[in-house]
């Protein structure tokens, strides 16, 4: 697909380099995480959430994961380590390497985090019936992967 009509190519570009879908999609996800009495970001989420699924991985994983630079991943880090949700423990073979690990309590939250982040799917794709919304999900992988490869190749 090649944008030839730039007043038309604008009212799709526009959002999504203003971040507007993705501004309001985070709005809703703080909201509901705070309905469900979790006291963390969208950003922190995301650490999270990888996390759940692989515990006790180093920092550059999670910063190549999340497309977060070292510092960022640092702060979010820091926070999530005074709100006792993960932990640091330093690489016995590479004193470089600090790996991240979930705490109990880090782990006792995925529960309501999920529930959060279910429900601000659903506002997100309501009136969306399943196979658009498995078109959606399917074109935003190819979007991302694009990008993601043409950034890999410089």
């Amino acid at each position: 697909m090649a944008f030839n009509d730039m007043e038309q190519d604008l009212e799709f570009i526009l959002p999504i380099i203003s971040g507007k879908v993705s501004t309001a999609i985070n709005r809703i996800i703080s909201r509901n995480l705070r309905m469900e009495g979790l006291d963390i970001t969208p950003e922190q989420w995301t650490v999270l959430a990888f996390l759940w699924n692989e515990d006790g991985v180093t920092q550059q994983k999670l910063c190549d994961a999340t497309y977060k630079d070292k510092s960022s991943m640092t702060r979010l880090i820091d926070n999530l380590t005074k709100l006792d949700l993960v932990y640091r423990q330093g690489s016995v073979k590479d004193r470089r390497l600090n790996y991240i690990y979930l705490t109990s309590k880090g782990l006792s939250i995925k529960e309501k985090a999920t529930e959060a982040i279910r429900d601000t799917m659903n506002t997100a794709l309501f009136g969306i019936d399943e196979n658009k919304a498995e078109n959606i999900r399917q074109f935003m992988k190819l979007i991302f992967n694009n990008i993601k490869d043409s950034l890999e190749e410089k």
